[in-house]
Parts: structure tokens; sequence; C-alpha cells
């Protein structure tokens, strides 16, 4: 049964509908691919329906720069659940309006949401990645009461990148002594740099995420550590040897996501190393799917899948 045929009917047009263009200027014209990106991104913006959702920009001091952030603020009580929101691109686009995810998070929880622009490959590495994420974890906990954050509620996620870099910023802040953190909400994380494993060899197309781009986005993320065995477990999860005192997690993956056996592989770690962990996987879909495709039954599932299990944490 080829790839295209075990899709869920729902979602199978989105492969005829989006193009591979994206995909391979991510790989061969970094910024082909964000001009790219930040036209869809756009215009999503403009489609999305009415909100009572507070949206603010606002720049804060990191570590060896300044790091912009987005700020998404329900209406509602305050002291609320805080969630830090890392976004996804391959680690090479994307950008902290991230609005479709972080809207649709902040109106179902009712947490505060905020997204951060950290800095991308090639122009950067992981280092520069973790070290954005990691000064705007403890902006956020520093500035919990003017946020309205219950600094106890704060947790972290993302998807694909972004819950690759959650799950290398869960490790680098407990191995920092940064702040307590109450769950990490890993969508489909991009965590291992080798995909050597049956989902990671299998056939997929050109219009989603493939072996073939993603290791081209590895490559310009870790730089002078790609191909070696020396790559630091804060860029790709996969790689380190201790998983024990990270936060609660919910791991989730597509069946024909090409991560889905490091991904299913990762949650077992963590359990085994004795880390609250929840695991999803849901048939018949590929990489970023439910949200291409929003309205389908089965991404709708996969939504309510990681809104429960946040909401839960920190709701």
């Amino acid at each position: 049964m080829s790839f295209i045929d075990r899709i869920d009917p729902e979602v199978v047009h989105a492969i005829y509908e989006h193009p591979p263009e994206r995909y391979i200027a991510i790989g061969d014209d970094p910024p082909l691919a964000r001009e790219m990106t930040l036209e869809s991104n756009l215009e999503m913006r403009a489609n999305l329906p009415p909100t009572d959702v507070t949206i603010e920009e606002i720049t804060i001091a990191g570590q060896d720069c300044d790091v912009p952030l987005a700020i998404y603020q329900p209406p509602g009580n305050a002291p609320r659940g805080g969630l830090l929101w890392l976004h996804g691109g391959g680690y090479i686009v994307g950008l902290a309006r991230d609005d479709a995810r972080c809207i649709e998070i902040a109106e179902v929880i009712g947490c505060t949401v905020v997204s951060v622009d950290y800095r991308l490959a090639p122009e950067a590495t992981y280092r520069e990645s973790i070290a954005d994420s990691f000064a705007a974890l403890n902006w956020m906990v520093e500035n919990a009461g003017d946020l309205g954050i219950d600094a106890a509620r704060v947790a972290i996620g993302g998807g694909s990148a972004g819950g690759g870099l959650s799950a290398g910023l869960a490790l680098y802040n407990r191995d920092h002594r940064g702040p307590e953190l109450a769950y990490q909400l890993l969508i489909y994380p991009m965590i291992d740099d080798t995909h050597d494993t049956p989902s990671g060899h299998a056939d997929t197309c050109p219009t989603v995420w493939n072996r073939e781009v993603s290791f081209k986005a590895w490559k310009m993320y870790l730089g002078d550590e790609y191909g070696t065995d020396n790559v630091s477990p804060y860029a790709a999860a996969t790689r380190a040897k201790d998983l024990s005192g990270l936060p609660p997690a919910l791991v989730i993956v597509g069946t024909l996501d090409l991560f889905r056996d490091e991904n299913i592989d990762y949650a077992q770690r963590l359990m085994v190393a004795g880390v609250p962990t929840d695991l999803l996987v849901y048939d018949g879909l590929f990489h970023g799917v439910e949200m291409m495709v929003p309205d389908a039954a089965a991404s709708k599932r996969m939504r309510e899948g990681y809104l429960s299990g946040l909401g839960s944490a920190i709701g």
C-alpha cells in the first residue's frame, strides 16, 4: 500500500494542494523559504475568525541579543496557566506570530501564550535557538505577575521543530537549574538527526516534510556537529542519555509522519525514566496536516488531544 493510499481520506487532498516549492526552498534557499512563509502566515492571519484574544508584540533582552516575542492573552481572570510556545519550520523558517495555533490554545485553555522569535539556521545554530528560548522562559517566569500567569503552571511546547526545541529546552532547563516546568507539549517533535528508523526511511512524497529536506535542515541547524557523534542533546533530544527529572510530557504524532518512530521511542524512554508521559498516535495523518485541513475530523481529534492534555496540566 502506497503512502498516499494510507492517508485519511478526509485529508488526502492536501497532498495535491500543498506545493513542494516551500520545502525545497527550506533546504536550498532559506531566504526565499522565509518570504514564502511570511506570505502564507499573513494570508492565514487575514482569514482567521474574530477573537477576544489580544496579541502584543514586544522585544526582551536575551543572552547576547534582543529576542522578539508575541504574547497572546485571553479574556478572563488571572492568574492563569502559561505556555511558552516555540514555532515550527524545520529550524529554518517560522515566526512568533503563529496565530492559528496560539489563539486556539489561548481560547480553549484560557492560558497566556508567549511565542518566541528564536534565531534560525543557517545564520544561527541550535546554541542560539536554545539561548533565545531559555531567555524567554526565564523572562516569562520572572514577569509572571505582570503577565497574569501562575508561575506554578508554566509549560513549554511546540510543533515539529518547535516540539524538538521544546524537548531540547526541557533538557537544558533541567541541567541549568531553570524554572520549574509543569509540562512539555511535544507535537510531532523534530528530535532525531539520524532518522534511522522504519518511518525515517519510508517513502513519502515531496509535498510533505520528507527525509531529504529534513537532513538539509539538520545540517544547517547543527553546524559543525552535523554527521558526528558529538551532537548535543539540546539540539537533538534523542541523543540524551538521561531523561530523568524532566517535566511531564505529551508526545503526539501521526502514523505517516517521518518522525513517527523516533517520537514513539522518545516517549517510551521518558516513561522508562519515570517521567509521567502520554503518547497519542493518530492513524492516517502525515506531518502538519491537522493545520492544513483543520476542519477534518481526524485533524480535530489530534488538536483536541493536545489541547486536552495541556488543559489538564495548566488550565
